[in-house]
């Protein structure tokens, strides 16, 4: 462990946030996030954004697995959501590590969807986050180098060094929560709420207020806080971009960690200019994943995605897909849900060849339905989305070939 004192006072990682005057390029990029997350919602029905989201948990529980070097291929992860597990110990418990994530990313949507999201910042949110997704793990799985079996949402009882931090004494860890709550929570809406929800994810990490689990539940928060807020419409998170940018991520935590570089270096213990390079790079990568999930929604892109995908299909041994899906499936990505007899007669196709598409399409998961007679759904398995959503996912890509 670093040698040296000690964080045992809440004003020693002050700022919580930059002053007034060197904040003004962070509040431009916060409202740019705004009109993003405004303009990426409205181009798919909502049932298709419905569809999206386990996708996109899929996605954000692979990179935050990655982050910690401890991702699964894609097609595990689809496997462990089948309740299929691999034989390998190592490979299992990153399966289920993924399926935790997915499953506390969902719950925490559902059970705080009434609260403020001032209330967010709460310490009995962040170890509600933290019980959650541990809580899913066996006990072997939970267990520490030193031994100890991490307790799912208890406050760390050893002090820590994490690299060169050393992180607050175990003591004062809630202490140092409660003052988060305090700052983060009494910031209007607006501009600067969203600049907020960018320095409680590296205060939170700073913090490092848990065993073990520190960097997934500051990712899980600032998702949570950022769906709450209504910036991501549940169809993207920060999650991908700062797995895509690791190292650059990883620098700028470090960054904000260092204490105050000298008399114009803000007014606190730590350096305000660091604090203020993390956010900055923070909505950077916030910007990025809203303009791309906006575009990955385009409406005239997406007809011709799906006629690549209906074209792929339709070369598959035996396939009785055909392209003459493509309308009634872009009026069910636009519009919601299509009776299966209207689907059938907006192909042009005659009856029998109309419900072997049909069934060919049910069988690839490409069309979804509740029930065997019932509506019938946009769906999107994890083979469509290198046509569908080209880029989201590129590992998914790769492993389906």
């Amino acid at each position: 462990m670093p040698a040296g004192p000690l964080y045992a006072q809440p004003h020693q990682f002050e700022p919580l946030l930059p002053r007034a005057e060197v904040r003004e390029g962070l509040l431009a990029k916060a409202h740019d996030l705004q009109l993003q997350g405004l303009r990426t919602g409205g181009r798919a029905h909502h049932s298709v954004m419905d569809a999206i989201s386990p996708l996109l948990r899929a996605v954000n529980s692979y990179y935050t697995n990655k982050i910690e070097g401890q991702h699964t291929l894609p097609r595990e992860v689809e496997a462990a959501l089948n309740n299929d597990y691999s034989p390998d110990a190592d490979v299992r418990r990153r399966q289920r590590l993924a399926l935790a994530h997915m499953q506390t990313e969902r719950w925490a949507e559902q059970n705080f969807e009434s609260t403020p999201w001032r209330e967010l910042f709460a310490p009995d949110v962040i170890a509600a986050l933290h019980r959650h997704l541990f809580a899913q793990l066996p006990e072997e799985e939970r267990r520490l180098k030193d031994g100890t079996v991490m307790e799912p949402g208890a406050f760390r009882l050893k002090d820590v060094a994490v690299g060169r931090h050393l992180a607050p004494a175990a003591a004062s860890v809630p202490a140092f929560l409660q003052r988060m709550h305090e700052v983060y929570s009494g910031v209007r809406e607006g501009e600067l709420a969203v600049v907020a929800v960018a320095c409680a994810h590296h205060r939170l990490a700073w913090v490092h207020p848990f065993a073990d689990g520190n960097g997934r539940i500051a990712r899980l928060h600032s998702h949570l806080l950022l769906y709450r807020m209504g910036l991501t419409g549940g169809v993207w998170s920060p999650l991908r971009g700062l797995a895509r940018s690791h190292a650059r991520y990883d620098e700028r935590l470090d960054g904000a960690d260092a204490p105050r570089e000298g008399d114009l270096d803000g007014r606190g213990n730590l350096s305000e200019r660091q604090l203020v390079a993390f956010c900055d790079y923070f909505l950077d990568i916030c910007i990025d994943q809203a303009r791309f999930m906006r575009d990955m929604l385009d409406l005239d892109r997406v007809q011709e995605r799906i006629r690549a995908c209906l074209s792929f299909e339709s070369t598959r041994a035996d396939s009785a897909i055909k392209l003459e899906a493509e309308h009634p499936l872009y009026l069910m990505f636009v519009s919601g849900q299509l009776e299966r007899g209207v689907f059938k007669r907006m192909t042009g196709l005659p009856a029998r060849t109309a419900e072997r598409l049909l069934s060919g399409l049910l069988n690839r998961g490409l069309v979804v339905s509740p029930t065997p007679k019932g509506k019938l759904g946009f769906g999107i398995p994890l083979d469509a989305l290198r046509f569908y959503f080209p880029r989201l996912w590129p590992e998914a890509e790769a492993d389906v070939g």
